[in-house]
């Protein structure tokens, strides 16, 4: 049984990561677990008090989200929470299936025994945050276990191009986890994948890993398209086009 619900803490602890990738990466997770909302105008002042650091590092971690896409600058308005549509979440998931099906394949392959154990051990902590009442641990915890992946599958191209669809990807990905029983369900299929890595099977891992983004992608689309607004006379085209989705996911 999952832990109550935590307020996650989203101030910047001053150690280690260069300050300003840090205050990057809370405001990115801030976003990514609702804390601001798709469309909310996001303010220095309100930001500088989340993270507890000065202007000059939000000013900067503001241009970084801006050029991943999860803000845009509106004039006379400032930045603000970039929305994503469900036909654009479609397409992210539709490159996220075959990239993070490579780097499963490259991984049982590739991967060197001490790149073995950091997945096995990022599995274990993915496992023990489902459990965790702070939702922000378990989305970091899912976001490591992925980076271990990357790492083992050996191909440095793979990995810059799934660091540029990160910050949409998280997004989706805390989507995807909120909704009812997906987490058991998202941790049933990665056990079954690490099987797979394990077993050396790299073309068997890929299909895991593929199987694994799809249902992502129908639960998260889904919650995406009933949270979309649409003029009452076009639902039933919206009802036929979320049908005609979980039907083409489905059948991958």
């Amino acid at each position: 049984m999952t832990a109550p619900f935590m307020k996650p803490d989203f101030r910047v602890e001053k150690v280690a990561a260069p300050l300003r990738q840090s205050v990057t990466e809370s405001i990115r997770y801030a976003i990514a677990l609702g804390h601001f909302s798709a469309g909310e105008r996001l303010t220095e002042r309100a930001l500088c008090e989340m993270t507890g650091v000065s202007r000059t590092l939000v000013r900067e971690a503001l241009r970084q989200l801006e050029s991943e896409g999860l803000i845009e600058v509106v004039p006379n308005r400032g930045p603000m929470v970039t929305r994503l549509s469900a036909e654009q979440a479609e397409g992210v998931y539709q490159v996220r299936t075959e990239l993070e099906g490579l780097a499963c394949e490259l991984f049982a392959e590739h991967a060197s025994d001490k790149q073995r154990a950091a997945l096995h051990e990022a599995f274990r902590n993915l496992k023990k945050s489902l459990k965790d009442s702070d939702p922000l641990a378990r989305l970091r915890a899912k976001n490591y276990f992925y980076d271990c992946l990357v790492d083992g599958s050996g191909n440095q191209a793979l990995g810059d191009t799934l660091r540029l669809l990160n910050a949409r990807i998280m997004l989706l990905r805390a989507t995807s986890l909120r909704a009812p029983g997906r987490s058991t369900a998202s941790l049933a299929e990665l056990a079954d994948m690490m099987n797979a890595l394990d077993e050396r099977n790299g073309k068997k891992a890929r299909t895991l890993a593929e199987h694994h983004v799809r249902n992502a992608a129908k639960t998260a689309i889904s919650l995406l398209y009933s949270q979309q607004p649409v003029p009452a006379n076009t639902k039933p085209k919206r009802a036929a086009k979320q049908a005609e989705t979980a039907a083409r996911l489905g059948s991958r």
